[in-house]
């Protein structure tokens, strides 16, 4: 059993306790911001490369083809075990979300497939980190991506605040914007859908003070007899059965005019919140945020693109409750125990946050973030090595030169 050092405030204590045995399964939330591998960067986290045993175990198992320490093959030898870590400790409907950019984002795509499983990708997001570009390549980039993979299909995405969607159209119940009932699919219609083909009968005459009208699901004299319309020579359907439909007539779903003289059926949709799209364009989500908060914090640059406070707190409202435990690997400046702490004081929850930082600055940045914004945490460092003669150890869960000091809330 590895190590814990309890970094307290006069000595350092050891703790062995089983950790994977504890976390295992349980994290509902993963977030990690890895090296890009970009060729620039002075990443340590391929167990500082010279290694003698990585050395070997690259120049014999993977077979050294060059001596460039941002060849792909070396970077995913720094991904492959640690993302299959953290498919263990994810919880069963938990997802992981991984900040990448186009030097690595085919190849992670690809390990993840592997150790996900290709059929628990959920979305490869796509954040414009920098309006201006960065000017090199032929093309000046703007964005880098957000991989999403599930554990299971038991996951279930939350819905997110949605900032523009602020209702136009009141009735005694409150906001609303109208949607359309009707099934605009075409491979969902009356063949494979019948109990969705069914008929509303529409008040033309007398319209309320939104200029809806009355529907019934009985006819009645002189109203309009109203079916799914045709789309391409097929007939669609509804969104809803008959069943609910009637526990929503005249309340949620009425009928609107239309240009053409006709009418369609509408539901009163009366959500404020909306699916996260794959596309996040808004200012504060760019590394430019990140930086100058960071900033603010300390007084002065300590930390280069750190990430944007508001993007974790998004990856936080879509994967979240609010008892979850939430995990980040590479917690470079504490973005994430940031989020996670702001997020509780917004909503009463009681989220954990556990960092994982092997960087000399896990201490002077990572931790000491998470004090000024007064928050409070246990601070461990963590034995075992990656590997085990000339084999990764099939027992590890944290390296120690790898994943070295973690930050744990209690």
């Amino acid at each position: 059993m590895p190590t814990f050092n309890f970094l307290g405030k006069d000595k350092v204590i050891q703790h062995k306790p089983p950790f994977l045995l504890k976390f295992e399964g349980r994290i509902k939330c993963i977030y990690i911001d890895p090296p890009y591998n970009t060729g620039n960067e002075n990443w340590i986290y391929n167990d500082n490369v010279n290694d003698l045993s990585l050395q070997k175990w690259i120049g014999e198992v993977v077979e050294r083809e060059g001596e460039d320490l941002t060849r792909h093959d070396k970077w995913l030898c720094m991904m492959y075990p640690r993302l299959r870590l953290l498919q263990r400790l994810l919880a069963n409907d938990g997802a992981i979300f991984i900040s990448i950019d186009d030097n690595e984002q085919a190849n992670l795509r690809l390990i993840c497939n592997e150790i996900f499983g290709e059929n628990n990708f959920v979305s490869q997001i796509t954040l414009v980190a920098n309006l201006s570009g960065r000017d090199y390549g032929g093309i000046a980039r703007m964005h880098e991506y957000i991989l999403v993979y599930r554990k299971s299909a038991a996951l279930k995405l939350k819905l997110i605040n949605d900032a523009e969607g602020k209702f136009k159209i009141f009735d005694d119940l409150g906001g609303f914007e109208l949607r359309e009932l009707r099934n605009r699919n075409v491979r969902f219609n009356d063949g494979n859908r019948p109990n969705l083909y069914y008929p509303f009968y529409v008040d033309t005459e007398n319209a309320d003070e939104n200029g809806l009208h009355k529907i019934s699901l009985e006819p009645r004299a002189n109203w309009f007899e109203l079916y799914p319309l045709e789309s391409q020579g097929v007939k669609t359907v509804w969104r809803w059965g008959k069943e609910k439909s009637a526990a929503n007539l005249n309340v949620n779903i009425m009928a609107k005019p239309m240009k053409n003289g006709r009418f369609m059926i509408v539901e009163k949709y009366r959500e404020e919140r909306k699916m996260a799209r794959s596309v996040w364009l808004e200012k504060e989500f760019r590394n430019e945020a990140g930086t100058l908060l960071l900033k603010e914090i300390f007084g002065e640059k300590v930390f280069d693109y750190p990430k944007s406070l508001d993007t974790l707190l998004r990856i936080l409202e879509m994967a979240t409750d609010k008892d979850s435990i939430v995990l980040d690997s590479f917690a470079g400046s504490g973005t994430t125990a940031h989020a996670v702490i702001n997020l509780n004081k917004a909503d009463g929850g009681s989220r954990r946050f556990i960092l994982i930082e092997l960087n000399d600055y896990a201490e002077t940045i990572t931790a000491e973030r998470v004090r000024r914004i007064g928050g409070e945490f246990n601070f461990y460092e963590l034995g075992e090595n990656l590997f085990e003669g000339d084999f990764i150890n099939p027992k590890i869960f944290i390296g120690r030169r790898q994943w070295n000091r973690l930050l744990l809330l209690p």
